[in-house]
């Protein structure tokens, strides 16, 4: 503040300069500072993400289909879009969906890919790969998804490639602060595949981006993992599509059954 102190007093306010107290005070604070830092020793290596993970995220989890049921339990007619932020183009596309032409093509797995996958109804298995890697994998659609916290893999295919990141707050007294994870796990999704958003041949292209927010939730009924879905596609989509899906945690492997995928 130009080197000064400012004092209120009352309605009134004055500026006079600082008393020759008031440096060396400083110093001894940055003093004290530096010396509790470098009497903790070294900070050793930093964690790996696995070790930083502010929730657990690992094993098997099975879907609670309490929004969108008529879209995720059954196949939507042909021509049934709503809710979807489509284009024209979008629509065109959809109007021509023919489960046997994807059939004979071997794409079978069009609405598998991971802007959908996460609404069929089933299990999920989620492990740790390695202390960088998560992977998710699914029952519905045999399909396997990996959350790198480094540099991701290369895409391409249904699942595309995923950058993973523990969502981070910031903190701070003014003097200082730090970015310290949350509870929240960050996952932004490039590099798909083109397929389907709804599986009666709402389409998206490799162009979308897709942006999520994994978060854990206990309560008295158990523990939930929320899967919070943004979808973006400039050449599909009017508007971002947003929903989101929940998922509640199995004591065991129970119940889990992978099947391939089906266009019907």
């Amino acid at each position: 503040m130009d080197g000064c102190l400012k004092l209120r007093m009352g309605a009134t306010s004055v500026r006079r300069k600082p008393t020759t107290t008031f440096l060396p005070l400083l110093f001894s604070l940055l003093a004290a500072v530096t010396a509790f830092g470098q009497g903790r020793g070294p900070a050793g290596p930093p964690k790996t993400p696995k070790e930083q993970a502010p929730i657990d995220l690992t094993g098997y989890w099975a879907a609670v289909v309490t929004t969108d049921w008529r879209w995720r339990m059954t196949v939507p007619p042909k021509g049934d879009y709503q809710g979807l932020p489509i284009n024209a183009a979008a629509k065109t596309l959809a109007d021509t969906w023919d489960p046997a032409k994807d059939e004979a093509a071997g794409e079978q797995c069009r609405s598998y890919g991971a802007p959908n996958i996460m609404k069929a109804p089933g299990r999920l298995h989620i492990t740790w790969a390695d202390d960088r890697t998560l992977k998710l994998e699914t029952d519905a659609g045999k399909q396997t998804r990996t959350f790198s916290f480094g540099a991701p893999v290369a895409g391409g295919d249904w699942q595309g490639a995923s950058q993973a990141s523990w969502d981070q707050v910031a903190f701070g007294n003014g003097l200082f602060s730090r970015d310290v994870p949350s509870g929240a796990l960050k996952v932004v999704t490039t590099k798909i595949k083109p397929g389907y958003l709804q599986k009666n041949g709402v389409p998206y292209s490799a162009n979308g981006v897709l942006t999520e927010y994994f978060d854990v939730i206990k309560d008295g009924a158990g523990e939930y993992l929320v899967d919070s879905i943004t979808f973006e596609d400039p050449m599909y989509l009017t508007a971002k599509y947003e929903t989101a899906v929940t998922f509640k945690k199995q004591a065991d492997a129970a119940g889990w059954n992978p099947t391939a995928c089906t266009s019907r």
